[in-house]
């Protein structure tokens, strides 16, 4: 007591302070920790899969050559060069692919007080002939009637309506492919999704897969029973159908609106848009109009004096002319924006949809849209992404899924015991005929699988179904839609198209049998959208076109297509720019056609012009 206190022992200098008892590493013997797998981009050449593994390039040059495989020190690899690569050095990897990092909508935490309300935004989905279009316009209507200055004179894939001093977005996409390329880009655009069924028809196939597509986007649905003003309609039958796709109405004691209107009388409008408010309320709908705007894109398209046009729904942030954008592998500066009126604007908001032009080229539906600081850094991020979608797509063209031409190689090699297919018709009957014709193809070697039949024209769907299962497409009287052909060329898919059932079993049994003799090969030239039609008293029925892909052609066979099935097929009579005969009509330009020998030709058909040549078959 009283006495000093006790010292502390001097600390050496440059020693080190010894840890508490509790912090000693435990003895005995670790169980080492798991190396991390590194990560190796999807197409990555032989140098940068030597710079992830550590490993000299002529190694695995080296490795290639004694796998069969020669390559360069530039060239891109297949996924498997590439894991059989890491696994020959025991190597754990993973493969990122640049859809694996797409710039999903981020997550912002903006203060309370900088949120201002924003719009709900809502798509209109449901099957064929049921009245979302009739829908649509109808409500557009009432807009322009309810005094809306200058009313609505320009497509630009969505729009706005007022009700009740509050404002509603529509999206006026062109069906369930565009909702699923946003949903599969991770676009969370939609707040809420209204089926439209016909009340005197009831539940269809596109309207359970409208269903589908609203579940798995997990948004609140409202279903609309549409032409209750129509002799045979039935409200409550759809209500009994819909509840047994376990969609039960409110008014059943279920958590689902369902609103009876009638496109035609303008009966209900209403009622369904104060509906579609009392959903969204819930959802308290906020952004901040403050922060650097982003958004995604809705639809874009080419046009042949503006350039590329892409319509972008503002979801934070406000975007005005001369940002600098970056949406994918596409950016630009903001020259010009327009409203769903077509009106100038300077500035758009939140839930604002807008046609913004100054891109450099078309971008994706549902691809993600940012501002960034200038020209040269929006240039630098979209040049990466698109290197890196280029590499990717390199290398699924290298690694080819299947075609008909390998099948009778991969059977004796031992390597395909079943042929996947996915089959399309233009009509019911021709489907069974066709189900029925294959399965007397001899199936000793290669069993035929029918993963997926329907009737309709070859769509993206498709392609990405045979991507995924290893399969071909077989089309019966049915072409592949553009939408198609592309990702049907980006994924390496072998699409077959036929007019005559018992040429599809004489390839697949040659195919088979290794016996492929020189093939009559389709090749497309191009394609073109009918625009409006025009009867003319000494030469018919003319249609005016633009030419979407590729080019018109005098000389090539055509081929008129309605919603993908094949119309008719034949030649042109002629083929004109303004008043001038023309032999050919570039990507972008308008023309009038005139075909031979038919005048059935309506607004929104397709003409797809193709020549044939012979080619030399190989199972090398």
């Amino acid at each position: 007591m009283g006495g000093p206190p006790p010292q502390r022992p001097p600390r050496r200098r440059g020693g080190r302070r010894r840890r508490p008892l509790l912090e000693e590493p435990p003895l005995g013997p670790q169980t080492p920790a798991e190396p991390e797998a590194t990560k190796v981009n999807s197409g990555a050449t032989v140098r940068e899969l030597g710079e992830a593994l550590g490993l000299a390039p002529a190694e695995v040059i080296k490795k290639l050559m004694m796998m069969g495989e020669m390559a360069t020190l530039t060239q891109t690899l297949t996924d498997e060069s590439i894991r059989a690569i890491a696994d020959e050095y025991d190597r754990k990897i993973e493969i990122v692919r640049a859809a694996d990092e797409e710039p999903e909508e981020p997550e912002f935490e903006d203060a309370e007080e900088d949120l201002v309300d924003r719009p709900p935004v809502v798509t209109i989905m449901g099957h064929v002939d049921h009245g979302k279009t009739s829908l649509l316009d109808a409500i557009r209507e009432t807009e322009v009637a309810a005094g809306e200055a200058g009313g609505i004179t320009q497509h630009i894939g969505a729009y706005q309506v007022h009700h009740e001093d509050k404002t509603i977005t529509f999206l006026d996409t062109p069906g369930h492919a565009a909702f699923t390329a946003m949903r599969a880009r991770g676009a969370k655009v939609t707040d809420v999704v209204v089926v439209v069924v016909a009340a005197d028809d009831g539940v269809m196939p596109q309207t359970k897969e409208a269903i589908d597509h609203a579940r798995a986007a997990d948004v609140p649905m409202l279903v609309a029973v549409n032409k209750i003003d129509k002799e045979g309609a039935n409200p409550e039958r759809v209500r009994t159908e819909l509840a047994q796709e376990n969609i039960t109405p409110e008014e059943w004691g279920g958590d689902v609106i369902f609103c009876d209107v009638s496109a035609k009388s303008h009966e209900g409008l209403d009622n369904l848009l104060e509906s579609i408010l009392l959903v969204t309320e819930l959802e308290e709908l906020a952004a901040n109009p403050d922060a650097p705007a982003s958004g995604n894109v809705i639809e874009s398209q080419l046009d042949p004096g503006r350039g590329p046009v892409v319509t972008v729904l503002v979801a934070r942030g406000t975007l005005r002319v001369g940002d600098s954008l970056v949406a994918g592998p596409q950016w630009g500066r903001v020259r010009a924006m327009h409203d769903f009126r077509g009106e100038v604007v300077q500035e758009a908001v939140p839930g604002m949809p807008v046609e913004v032009l100054g891109f450099d080229g078309v971008a994706d539906a549902g691809e993600f849209v940012q501002t960034v600081d200038n020209d040269r850094e929006a240039r630098r991020q979209a040049q990466e992404r698109a290197d890196r979608l280029q590499r990717e797509q390199r290398a699924r063209r290298n690694a080819r899924k299947v075609s008909l031409d390998e099948v009778f190689k991969r059977a004796q090699a031992g390597d395909i015991k079943e042929l996947n297919i996915v089959l399309k018709a233009d009509v019911a009957g021709s489907l069974e005929a066709l189900q029925d014709e294959l399965a007397k193809v001899p199936q000793e070697r290669v069993a035929i699988n029918i993963i997926h039949s329907q009737t309709g024209g070859i769509n993206e769907s498709d392609v990405m179904l045979a991507s995924a299962s290893e399969a071909i497409i077989i089309g019966f009287n049915v072409r592949p839609l553009a939408d198609a052909r592309r990702a049907a060329s980006r994924e390496g898919v072998d699409i077959r198209t036929y007019s005559v059932i018992y040429k599809i079993t004489e390839d697949l049994r040659n195919a088979m049998e290794g016996l492929l003799d020189s093939l009559e090969v389709e090749e497309t030239v191009g394609e073109v959208v009918v625009k409006e039609t025009f009867k003319a008293s000494k030469v018919g029925r003319i249609a005016g076109c633009q030419v979407a892909e590729g080019k018109a052609v005098r000389a090539a066979s055509v081929r008129l297509l309605r919603e993908g099935t094949v119309v008719w097929t034949g030649k042109l009579a002629s083929l004109r720019r303004f008043k001038d005969d023309v032999n050919e009509v570039d990507e972008g330009q308008e023309c009038g056609i005139v075909l031979e020998g038919y005048a059935d030709v309506k607004e929104g058909d397709v003409i797809e012009f193709f020549q044939t040549k012979q080619v030399e078959q190989t199972l090398e």
